[in-house]
């Protein structure tokens, strides 16, 4: 029975190799997949999945119009897919994880879904906060803070290096931008003292 996944964490825990490496092990074993990543993402070009180790493949681009379950479905004409891939699934909206429920009870498809938990001031990306509401399984992978705990958090640096406390919740970036952090340090940086 097909069930939907959603693999989490703050930036640099390794969730795009985690991908990369789960769907060429179906590739590998003669099974198809299909990777979908955020069209805004487009650091490693566009229709892209790339891992800082050097991994990469192609994938599908979805945006806030995409219907992900009609994609799935029209993918399936010819033969079945017997995975789907979903890369910054922090950027899907409710309808599409909705779309990704139907996708696993309706055409029997396991669903991986990759993403960031929270934003950099700690507010719940809208796809992740469905997925962490509605998924079958939740994992996190782990990284570390600068001071050796486990990192939960992720803060924007502005051009100075300081943590942003406020602006857009969507900034593409990388390591130039963003840090991974343990809640405490987040907090001493992002939050207002009380």
């Amino acid at each position: 029975m097909a069930q939907l996944y959603f693999y989490y964490s703050a930036m640099n825990a390794g969730k795009s190799t985690s991908l990369l490496q789960s769907a060429y092990n179906y590739k590998e074993r003669g099974m198809r997949a299909a990777i979908f990543t955020a069209a805004l993402d487009d650091r490693f070009g566009a229709g892209k999945v790339a891992s800082r180790i050097g991994l990469e493949a192609s994938a599908f681009l979805f945006n806030a119009s995409s219907d992900l379950h009609q994609q799935i479905a029209d993918m399936c004409h010819d033969k079945k897919l017997d995975c789907v891939f979903i890369d910054e699934a922090q950027f899907l909206n409710k309808q599409q994880v909705q779309q990704l429920v139907s996708v696993v009870d309706d055409l029997d498809i396991p669903v991986l879904a990759y993403g960031l938990r929270t934003d950099f001031v700690g507010e719940t990306f809208e796809g992740s906060r469905y997925l962490m509401a509605w998924a079958d399984k939740l994992i996190e992978l782990k990284t570390i803070c600068h001071c050796g705990r486990k990192a939960t958090f992720v803060v924007r640096l502005d051009q100075q290096g300081n943590a942003a406390r406020e602006g857009a919740q969507v900034e593409v970036g990388g390591n130039d931008r963003y840090e991974s952090m343990c809640r405490k340090h987040f907090k001493e940086l992002v939050w207002d003292k009380p």
